[in-house]
């Protein structure tokens, strides 16, 4: 059984595994599809949720080109 990883956790997971920048809809994708993250309602994670991550963490995330990248 995998555990739960917080949201910001999880896009981090994606991003490093994948090893290239995504957009945040294909982010949230991967998160829902993998269940790496429950949201406390059981909605799936949006796009917009992403977004506000990457903005609450730029020490972690980079914004560029309409992609998301791991901070280096």
């Amino acid at each position: 059984m995998r555990l739960k990883m917080r949201l910001e956790d999880a896009m981090v997971y994606v991003l490093a595994t994948a090893g290239y920048g995504m957009t945040t809809q294909r982010i949230a994708e991967v998160i829902n599809n993998e269940k790496l993250h429950i949201r406390v309602d059981g909605n799936p994670v949006t796009n917009k949720q992403v977004y506000a991550a990457v903005c609450r963490h730029p020490e972690t995330f980079v914004k560029e080109g309409g992609r998301i990248l791991l901070s280096m």
